[in-house]
């Protein structure tokens, strides 16, 4: 008998404090983690090379491929400090002076030491301070200073974060400490790589040419530009992550919502993987079962048909990090078997593009609804087939066969892939008993269930996909043909 089919919506983990030893990291695995994510705002390299150790030697015990996400910090505003370390309480409808004065702050103002903010505002602005829970207006502004009006008061206090939502920044991209982090991480060999504060497709190619193909490049959307030039992003990066944090900060919160799965309907119609993120489960920090309201927004996520959903401070700082990704994996598989997740996915399919490999890929998961199949196995060496292969959102388990480890980890985090990694064959046949050894390995079919493989040849040659067989888990009808 074929086994149970796997949860398909794949759940990312950040790794801190309180889960950054094996056992540890071991216990959200055995939850049902599927990639880690590396939090440069927080990871010293000597500590993230240790983590990344860990999870590589477990990759290696389990024979399973871990992906790892390295998240950059990206540029981070900040104001300066107060007089004493105290701060003070702004009230509605106070004069308060940003500038690029550091001496320490008092009632009436703080220093600012990002000039490039100042050369950009100008009178109207508004200026977010400590996550938005104080609100300046802009009245008149300088290239040294702003003279603002509290419209939303608070405690101010020493190097709070500063956010202007409605001004497109000259900064760049990434920060000295940025470029350190994304070279180490690199060498230290991660499968994606996320940018933050991302505004503009520039922003993305600096870094992919910084990366030179080391890994592969996700976009973290958070800002309004990113937002207003969603299209031109998507056309240059690998992947996405609706980081609702930021976003929700920079922009009104009702308008996240209807952003969210405007995202993930982008992504897949263009078969790039897609995460949400951000306060998924954030009562879980302090509580060992969520809310309602968290446990509704994770399967929102999931029958939008997201690929990734994920943890943020709920496994790297929580008390209860391997009880949130169980609780995750629960909510995705009770969603997953609700047969109007499967109408939904059916319903949101896009069109193929005009080429073979989507031709085949679009063939494989048509037969799998029409015949008795009990897993769709497709080999691929770069990884495209297997994007392609899940942007169809097949209902049976899909297995991607690589001989590449780059690849097998990276496709980690693609919805409903399990990958495995085969020595290079030179034959279809070769790779036909390959793709039946690893489906029965993973307990899809067994003796003569059908199974669907897809290849290209010739082999182990990117973007060659071109054939597509049926054949039985138990090789019996697979001939002697090359």
């Amino acid at each position: 008998m074929t086994a149970p089919t796997p949860r398909k919506t794949k759940i990312v983990a950040t790794l801190g404090p309180a889960s950054n030893d094996r056992a540890s990291i071991e216990k959200l695995l055995d939850a049902g983690a599927n990639v880690f994510r590396l939090n440069m705002s927080h990871g010293q390299h000597e500590n993230i090379t240790r983590i990344h150790g860990i999870i590589r030697a477990l990759e290696a015990e389990r024979g399973q491929p871990i992906g790892i996400l390295g998240d950059l910090q990206g540029p981070k505003l900040r104001c300066g400090s107060f007089e004493n370390g105290a701060g003070h309480v702004l009230e509605v409808g106070q004069s308060f002076r940003l500038d690029l004065d550091m001496t320490p702050g008092t009632a009436t103002r703080v220093g600012m030491p990002h000039p490039e903010i100042f050369q950009a505002l100008e009178p109207g602005a508004t200026l977010l301070i400590n996550d938005g829970a104080i609100r300046l207006k802009v009245q008149n502004c300088d290239e040294d200073h702003a003279e603002c009006l509290v419209e939303v008061g608070g405690k101010i206090s020493d190097r709070k974060g500063i956010n202007v939502p409605d001004v497109e920044l000259p900064l760049a991209a990434l920060s000295e400490k940025d470029l350190a982090d994304l070279e180490f991480l690199c060498e230290l060999g991660i499968d994606w790589l996320a940018l933050s504060f991302v505004q503009r497709a520039a922003d993305i190619m600096q870094a992919r040419e910084l990366v030179k193909g080391r890994a592969r490049l996700m976009a973290k959307i958070e800002k309004p530009n990113a937002v207003a030039r969603i299209d031109e992003i998507l056309d240059v990066t690998d992947s996405i992550m609706v980081a609702r944090g930021d976003l929700g900060v920079e922009m009104p919160v009702e308008a996240v919502p209807p952003i969210q799965k405007d995202l993930i309907v982008r992504c897949r119609q263009l078969g790039k993987p897609v995460i949400v993120a951000t306060q998924m489960l954030e009562s879980m920090v302090n509580a060992p079962v969520p809310t309602r309201a968290e446990v509704n927004d994770v399967a929102t996520a999931i029958y939008d048909g997201a690929d990734a959903v994920m943890l943020s401070a709920e496994s790297a700082a929580g008390s209860f990090p391997s009880e949130a990704v169980a609780t995750m994996d629960a909510v995705a598989r009770r969603v997953e078997a609700d047969p109007l997740y499967a109408r939904q996915i059916a319903g949101t399919r896009s069109e193929a593009q005009d080429t073979d490999a989507d031709a085949i890929t679009v063939a494989a998961r048509e037969i799998s609804e029409t015949r008795s199949i009990a897993a769709i196995c497709c080999h691929t060496q770069s990884g495209s087939t297997a994007f392609r292969a899940a942007r169809e959102r097949p209902l049976v388990p899909l297995v991607a066969v690589t001989s590449d480890v780059k690849t097998a980890r990276a496709l980690a985090l693609l919805w409903g892939t399990n990958a495995r990694l085969q020595d290079p064959v030179t034959r279809f046949r070769d790779a036909a008993i390959a793709a039946a050894k690893a489906v029965t390995d993973l307990g899809f079919a067994a003796g003569r269930e059908s199974i669907v493989v897809t290849a290209g040849v010739p082999l182990n040659t990117t973007g060659t996909t071109n054939i597509l067989r049926i054949v039985k888990a138990d090789c019996s009808n697979i001939g002697s043909a090359a």
